[in-house]
């Protein structure tokens, strides 16, 4: 067969398109995940201080402020992740809803809804608020997350009464730079935000919220949450 000379040329072209492709084809640039701007530990008191059904309104309380409009504004571009748990006596603390990205409204509401269907099998015992936040703080550990902020949030009626001394905890905890917020009942200790002043909040920007009954708590709780997520002095 004859060579034609003007076919050559074609020919080069398609063997280059067959061995490299289209020309200047470059792979899709990976999407950047999105980092969370806070880990929270939601921290419930289950202890005997409780009065009955006081732990299933608190657990109530959260699922409904983390699903206020005015929380999920907050959660901004990378969200938050976020875990629940429940604590007494020394060294009881249970995770009841696993740590959870939780980045727009949707988001909270399952979160919401994980903790509505959480067990609430729990012995109620002594109030051990050290034990709590360093059994807390263990939990940011290999958490897969790496927010720039790390905070504990601990829900009470009562003082520590129990187990390690809570300021001892506190500022184990603050040498790792965990915030530690406190959210006080005042239904039986009206002393108890001072309490909470002097031994458990700690870490940058540690505050105390104060409930005096059931009516006031969810709305401390949302306002608690709001100052969290947005880092709010």
């Amino acid at each position: 067969m004859l060579w034609n000379r003007g076919l050559a040329p074609a020919l080069a072209a398609c063997t280059m398109v067959l061995a490299f492709g289209p020309a200047a084809a470059e792979p899709a640039p990976k999407e950047k995940a999105l980092t969370p701007s806070v880990e929270l530990v939601l921290a419930v008191d289950g202890s005997a201080s409780i009065t009955t059904g006081g732990l299933e309104f608190q657990l109530r309380g959260h699922a409904a402020a983390i699903q206020d409009p005015g929380v999920t504004d907050a959660l901004g571009l990378g969200g938050i992740a976020a875990t629940l748990v429940v604590f007494s006596g020394p060294h009881s603390l249970r995770v009841l809803v696993p740590w959870t990205v939780i980045a727009d409204a949707d988001g909270a509401k399952a979160f919401a809804d994980r903790i509505l269907t959480a067990p609430r099998a729990v012995r109620a015992d002594a109030t051990a608020l050290g034990s709590a936040i360093d059994d807390a703080s263990r939990l940011f550990d290999g958490n897969g997350i790496e927010a720039p902020r790390k905070v504990i949030d601990l829900v009470s009626n009562g003082f520590s009464n129990s187990g390690p001394d809570p300021a001892g905890a506190r500022d184990r905890a603050a040498a790792r730079d965990i915030t530690i917020n406190a959210l006080a009942i005042l239904d039986e200790f009206p002393w108890l935000e001072d309490y909470y002043l002097e031994n458990v909040v700690g870490g940058p920007s540690g505050f105390v919220k104060t409930a005096f009954d059931r009516d006031s708590f969810i709305e401390a709780l949302r306002q608690k949450l709001i100052m969290e997520i947005a880092a709010l002095p």
